[in-house]
């Protein structure tokens, strides 16, 4: 008789919710989600707080019980590098970049990886937090792109830019697909190459 062969993958997948942190900066890194990427808490109590920015009851959680010991050499031990928010308008995205300066808020590490424009900071604890903007504005065609595209698979990190040459661009005239072009193309490469680890803050 025919039959369905078993896979190890679920027909039904899930749709990723959130992350957790233990932090021992509970307040700290409170007001720095809601300064960085607007997120809000669901509830906020005195060892824990759980936060979100759209219509999902959170998309962040931070527990910060006693006896939480602080990392050793966090930057350069396996581990989560990140997580990411992503802005659906380059505007947006470049906007948020000059609100966060002005609160000096600067990144670690700005990169064009081709399907997305991508500007990463550190959160109180250390932890890396990208904000990018998808530069298909469509993600079947990046997620294709990721998959097909020899210019990737050669080069999956990208390019380095200086977003401060991002704006200066964008100010001249140029439009987001310009601008894109001439970051792949190296044309707005920062004074100094930072590498991808998470500078140690402990």
């Amino acid at each position: 008789m025919p039959h369905n062969r078993a896979s190890a993958r679920p027909v039904i997948t899930p749709a990723f919710h959130h992350t957790t942190f233990l932090t021992t900066r509970l307040d700290a890194m409170v007001e720095w989600y809601g300064l960085v990427a607007g997120l809000t808490p669901t509830y906020y109590g005195e060892e824990a707080a759980w936060l979100t920015n759209d219509a999902a009851n959170h998309r962040i959680a931070f527990l910060s019980p006693p006896g939480i010991k602080t990392p050793e050499d966090k930057g350069h031990t396996a581990g989560l590098h990140h997580t990411a928010f992503e802005y659906a308008d380059f505007d947006q995205w470049l906007d948020n970049y000059v609100r966060l300066r002005g609160h000096e808020i600067v990144p670690f590490l700005t990169l064009d990886h081709g399907m997305t424009m991508s500007i990463y900071y550190q959160d109180p604890d250390g932890n890396g937090v990208e904000i990018q903007v998808d530069t298909f504005g469509d993600w079947s065609r990046s997620k294709e792109w990721m998959w097909a595209s020899l210019e990737f698979a050669e080069n999956p990190i990208g390019a380095h830019f200086d977003p401060d040459k991002l704006v200066e661009a964008r100010e001249s005239g140029l439009s987001f697909q310009e601008i894109h072009a001439r970051a792949r193309a190296g044309e707005y490469v920062p004074a100094i190459i930072p590498d991808i680890f998470l500078p140690e803050v402990y």
